[in-house]
């Protein structure tokens, strides 16, 4: 019997592509979470509504879900560096807009009350939620073709979990950085915080540049048309309990369980702090997520994937009430970090799962299926927050949506028993 082989954790970013895309990465996920906190601490401070932040994400979620089919087919059709670039290069200029927004003058003039509240609307307010609109468009592009782009610089498909696991702890870790940074440039001036946001793009965008082109791997099948080939990633996903059941889990946990569109006034109105309180609640969760995802990086899972997927979720749902009934900023953080611990799980293992039973040349468009269930239900849950929050109360809303993420786990665990079955950690086809 031959010697079992050792595990290596870093056998993915022994690949130069591989670093190169994850320090891209990890540059514009610091860049967009920075963008996002002060957007929305902005927003707030010049609207003090609830539902003016749940209007962010859907700013963003509507272009994204309009174009995510097309652009799955796009990405399976061109090569994926091709629509990456020109998509960063779309946000770089979005964050450029978001810093010119900005301008001293008009918060000075904001400031000093010679600015009528319809004219901040119709000059700050309205131009910002038209620029995340746009940056919308240019992440339902950029998301199925990273996606896709990123096994293709594997030299081997057994780096793929690995691969999967250090990609997610970057983008955790980033989470972890982002907000905290955005809460302290806050203090200098929401100016100053949208220049750093933009380097950060200008950066990530050349890393990415630097990345080598991949062909795209060949087509299994007749050539569909373009109408079958957009739909293809959805029959595929619907013909897949096993992947249908984690992204559907995931898609509602998101879409009911999320509070983090409503921190700013859990942290101004509630737990009685400022930036700084915001841009570590924000952290909170993320700093459980990159816990739990290097954790998961040296001791993958190996038995019960399924059954640990459902209790990760239900984990989930629990803090989030829990944060939700919270007055003590100390507690309040320490739930959000456990939705994050939760969270970890469940991100790892869906994408596990997508890349695993996905075949390389369906991967974008499966990815836009997934970033309709996935990367749009974050911005549909910013927005259900919003407007939940408008009708039944802040604290009542987000306690709502954990009952409501039990109540899918519950219902998911009695109806897809390959899930609940699930045994390995997705790592073999």
């Amino acid at each position: 019997m031959p010697p079992a082989t050792k595990h290596d954790p870093y056998a993915a970013l022994r690949v130069l592509d591989f670093r190169r895309y994850v320090t891209a990465r990890a540059l514009f996920s610091i860049a967009t979470q920075i963008q996002g906190v002060v957007v929305s601490w902005q927003i707030f401070k010049l609207t003090n509504d609830p539902l003016a932040l749940g209007l962010i994400g859907l700013a963003e979620a509507i272009p994204s879900i309009t174009v995510s089919l097309y652009a799955g087919h796009v990405a399976d059709s061109v090569r994926r560096k091709n629509i990456v670039v020109p998509a960063v290069v779309v946000l770089f200029l979005c964050a450029v807009t978001l810093w010119w927004l900005a301008h001293p003058l008009q918060q000075a003039l904001l400031e000093q009350g010679r600015v009528h509240l319809d004219a901040v609307n119709a000059t700050i307010v309205w131009p910002l939620y038209l620029v995340i609109f746009v940056s919308g468009i240019a992440r339902g592009f950029m998301g199925p073709a990273l996606f896709s782009f990123m096994p293709q610089l594997l030299p081997e498909r057994s780096l793929l979990a690995n691969a999967i696991t250090w990609s997610s702890t970057t983008w955790q870790a980033s989470a972890v950085i982002g907000p905290a940074i955005g809460g302290l440039l806050l203090h200098r001036s929401i100016e100053f915080a949208y220049g750093v946001d933009t380097v950060m793009e200008g950066l990530a965008l050349l890393f990415f540049i630097s990345i080598a082109g991949r062909e795209l791997p060949p087509i299994e099948g007749e050539r569909l048309s373009l109408g079958e080939s957009i739909l293809s990633g959805v029959k595929f996903i619907f013909s897949n309990q096993l992947v249908l059941a984690a992204l559907s889990l995931d898609m509602f946990a998101v879409l009911f369980g999320g509070a983090v569109a409503l921190l700013p006034f859990f942290a101004s109105n509630i737990l009685h702090g400022g930036p700084d309180a915001f841009g570590y609640l924000r952290a909170a969760p993320a700093v459980g997520s990159v816990l739990m995802a290097v954790w998961l990086t040296f001791s993958p899972l190996k038995e019960g994937a399924g059954r640990k997927l459902l209790w990760a979720v239900a984990g989930f749902g629990a803090a989030t009430i829990a944060f939700a009934l919270s007055t003590n900023l100390y507690l309040s953080l320490f739930l959000l970090f456990l939705t994050g611990v939760f969270d970890s799980v469940s991100v790892i293992v869906r994408s596990t799962l997508v890349h695993t039973y996905t075949p390389e040349y369906m991967k974008g468009r499966v990815s836009a299926v997934n970033n309709i269930f996935i990367g749009s239900s974050n911005e549909i849950g910013s927005f259900e927050s919003g407007a939940t929050a408008k009708l039944m109360g802040t604290v009542p809303s987000v306690v709502f949506g954990g009952i409501m993420t039990l109540v899918v786990v519950g219902f998911t665990a009695w109806r897809a028993d390959q899930l609940r079955n699930l045994q390995e950690g997705a790592e073999k086809k």
